[in-house]
């Protein structure tokens, strides 16, 4: 009964997952990615477009596929962060390379619901997605009036705000069903 209470509470909150590949299929492995989160993390809602952006913090890289999920979660904050860790890991990443380097598959959780986590494993909503153009325009394709629990404006203020000028480019939906 009380695990069953968990799901149902985890599954009322609005989960939004940010992915980023830039080594090999770029979208075979995003697409891999959604899958594994529906199977194994919370239900996927609805997926924003796939968009080509330029490297962020690292430059000498090639662009990246981008991708915003937003999922029913079956998990809570800490044990989703697990189990994407986990999805990456099993798709090939490897967190040798430089902070913001290239890297197969990367997986972010940018909001649940309103909670706000602050551990050293964990910070939500994502403390940078304010500051990337990356994250705010494929957040902002499905959740435009989503209000961002810290900051108390909606995601499209954030993007309109965004002081971050690099390229973000949509190159096509996602068909992962």
């Amino acid at each position: 009964m009380i695990i069953e209470q968990a799901k149902y509470l985890c599954q009322m909150k609005r989960v939004f997952l940010l992915l980023g590949s830039n080594i090999g299929n770029k979208q075979e492995v995003i697409i891999t990615a959604i899958r594994q989160i529906n199977s194994d993390a919370g239900k996927v809602v609805q997926t924003s477009a796939l968009y080509e952006t330029a490297p962020w913090g690292f430059k000498d890289q090639d662009l990246f596929l981008n991708a915003v999920v937003e999922i029913e979660p079956s998990l809570p904050p800490a044990q989703l962060l697990v189990t994407i860790l986990e999805i990456e890991r099993q798709l090939g990443r490897t967190r040798l390379v430089p902070k913001n380097g290239p890297r197969i598959i990367d997986i972010d959780i940018l909001i649940y619901g309103d909670e706000i986590v602050n551990t050293p494993e964990l910070t939500v909503p994502h403390p940078a997605m304010a500051n990337r153009r990356f994250t705010l325009v494929p957040l902002a394709e499905i959740a435009k009036d989503y209000l961002h629990p810290v900051l108390n404006k909606t995601i499209g203020q954030l993007l309109n705000e965004c002081p971050d000028t690099l390229t973000v480019y949509p190159v096509g939906t996602i068909e992962w069903q």
